[in-house]
């Protein structure tokens, strides 16, 4: 499997990714975490150094070891309190008995440093005929210094498999994110997890109203190139258009689903996620990883905002 991607298993159809090993989509959530691999611990191990030939413990400093192959996952303080994957995947575990979730997908990157599972909700809209819109929820355990835990919305449209991963906003408009300087509580995260679905409508809002505002070829270009500007110090033309943002242009009346709702804002919007899902970037599994936690995860909510403030000029 290639290199940014260590282990995966999906559920149901192929993904839009094309990775992993399928399984039954019926599994428990601990059945998911066996299946993509991710059936390890992780604990910390004092930190040495030598010198002049004795050992010396390092100070406030530990290493995170993984103990399925004595892997150093990083080093981290004495106040950091690792998550076991278990603990993870158990925090699913009673929406999915329930019939609430289906686990989808789980699996680990960057050599066991992120490892995340994302469950499919029964729930979902349609718009502009049959546009299809289905819900999931990401839970990601990153074993590595300075990164929190996190649960987000994620919502993926069917034709054409294009993503967007969305912080869950509390009641205090911050995203769902745990420290690891604190006891993991899953029964306080799920709490908060009543606000996917106030998002969902959110987001169907949303895209009912960028699917009634139509663009120009100037706004079109406009938009594009304010999600993709042209970078290029030794451009002669500073008005020049970038290599992504003509790729992007290119697949506005090309892409899967460009039928529904054509000539608008929801149209040149998918383009964007299409295009960082699927075309840019040179491999898939670098894509995944910028596109739920990386770059392209913030490129594509900031084309969200770009093209909600361009459809409101319309």
């Amino acid at each position: 499997m290639a290199h940014n991607v260590e282990t995966m298993a999906y559920a149901g159809e192929v993904p839009w990714h094309s990775l992993g090993t399928p399984v039954h989509n019926d599994l428990t959530p601990v059945q998911m975490m066996d299946k993509a691999g991710l059936n390890w611990k992780v604990e910390k191990q004092p930190m040495f150094f030598r010198h002049e030939g004795d050992l010396h413990a390092v100070p406030g400093k530990e290493v995170l070891v993984r103990d399925s192959d004595g892997k150093v996952l990083d080093v981290v303080g004495k106040g950091w309190n690792p998550v076991q994957n278990e603990e993870a995947f158990n925090f699913f575990n009673d929406f999915v008995m329930n019939g609430d979730m289906e686990m989808h997908t789980a699996g680990s990157l960057q050599e066991g440093k992120l490892t995340w599972a994302l469950a499919k909700v029964k729930d979902g809209f349609k718009v502009f005929g049959n546009d299809e819109v289905e819900s999931y929820l990401m839970f990601s355990n990153p074993h590595k210094f300075g990164s929190s835990i996190t649960v987000s919305f994620t919502p993926i449209r069917v034709v054409c498999n294009n993503t967007l991963n969305m912080a869950l906003q509390g009641a205090n408009g911050k995203g769902v994110r745990v420290s690891h300087r604190t006891a993991f509580d899953a029964e306080a995260v799920k709490q908060l997890l009543g606000v996917a679905s106030e998002q969902l409508n959110t987001y169907k809002e949303a895209a009912e109203f960028l699917g009634s505002k139509r663009f120009t070829n100037e706004t079109l270009t406009d938009y594009i190139k304010a999600v993709f500007p042209n970078t290029n110090t030794k451009a002669k033309d500073p008005n020049s258009i970038s290599r992504t943002a003509k790729t992007v242009l290119e697949l506005v009346e090309t892409q899967p689903g460009a039928e529904f709702a054509e000539g608008t804002f929801w149209q040149a919007f998918n383009a964007v996620t299409y295009a960082t899902d699927h075309v840019v970037g040179r491999e898939a599994d670098s894509r995944l990883a910028s596109a739920w936690f990386g770059a392209n995860q913030t490129k594509k909510l900031k084309a969200l905002d770009k093209a909600i403030e361009y459809a409101e000029a319309a």
